[in-house]
């Protein structure tokens, strides 16, 4: 007998929040490096974002049964593009995304991979066009991204930017789970997302090697701390909700992505002192989570 859907509610909720979290305490780190005058280029974001992952995926392989053998029955090929997309490109893109855009819109934003799998995932995999509700429902989302991004609120240097990085970002994570089914007869959810953590990982930090002098400066003791937590959340989160999709179907999970953006945006506007609302985010806001919960319903109702 199959465990009621309802108890994978806490569990899920569990990974939102510690994802959530990752958007106040990436903002939390720029913010120190603000207040010691540190002049903070590109290249020392990769390497802070680089040791992250290392760190992260290391934790993620050692939790794995037989890594190893699992890297040894798994194309090389498809790992590294796996690794490329989940991690490399992914927070390439997203690390930028954060740093000119707020905490709550970046949050809010990541919510779009849901609508990247829809249009992507007919394309790659050859899985059924979206209806015309679910095109519905990603035009809603459009209208409630237009919005937030067009008036966030304060902390948000520069949103439009942010937007385009986020939004990327999101797209390349889209690819990658699609590129994970065709490693999944091989490799398990946690040595995969290991392996792609720590070698995207290594890519990061070898993109921020002109920064390499700073890394005395980047990585004083607050950092650190927020580092190792960050660290944390990637490792525990990817672990926690590899296993759900173990015992509950992939597409009752989906319907619980929602609480990701909704975790990040009340986590950021809580924790961050420097960011408020604007009007935009208000409106907008509300129409990407409905938005988002109506196009996994959908999808649910669909498989």
């Amino acid at each position: 007998m199959s465990p009621h859907p309802l108890k994978a509610l806490p569990p899920a909720l569990i990974c939102a929040v510690l994802f959530g979290s990752a958007f106040p305490a990436l903002k939390t780190v720029y913010s120190h490096w603000d207040e010691k005058g540190l002049e903070i280029g590109l290249f020392a974001i990769w390497v802070f974002a680089g040791v992250r992952f290392m760190i992260a995926g290391l934790g993620l392989i050692c939790a794995a049964r037989q890594p190893l053998a699992e890297l040894k029955a798994t194309s090389w090929k498809l790992l590294l593009i796996f690794a490329l997309a989940q991690t490399f490109f992914q927070y390439l893109c997203f690390y930028i995304g954060v740093y000119v855009s707020s905490g709550s819109l970046a949050a809010l934003l990541v919510g779009s991979g849901s609508f990247w799998w829809m249009i992507l995932a007919p394309l790659m995999v050859k899985s059924p066009w979206p209806t015309r509700l679910q095109w519905a429902a990603v035009t809603l989302g459009f209208i409630g991204v237009t919005l937030a991004v067009y008036s966030p609120g304060t902390g948000a240097s520069n949103p439009v930017l942010g937007a385009v990085f986020i939004l990327s970002a999101t797209l390349f994570g889209a690819i990658g789970i699609i590129i994970f089914g065709k490693i999944k007869p091989t490799m398990g959810s946690k040595a995969g997302s290991g392996f792609a953590l720590f070698f995207g990982g290594i890519g990061l930090f070898l993109m921020g090697l002109p920064a390499l002098h700073q890394l005395p400066e980047i990585f004083d003791a607050k950092v650190i701390y927020l580092t190792l937590w960050l660290a944390f959340v990637s490792a525990m989160g990817f672990a926690l909700w590899n296993h759900l999709s173990t015992i509950y179907p992939v597409s009752l999970l989906a319907s619980y992505r929602f609480l990701i953006p909704l975790c990040g945006v009340i986590e950021s506007l809580i924790i961050l002192k420097s960011e408020t609302p604007g009007w935009g985010l208000m409106i907008g806001g509300p129409i990407i989570l409905i938005s988002i919960f109506a196009a996994q319903r959908l999808q649910t109702r669909k498989v």
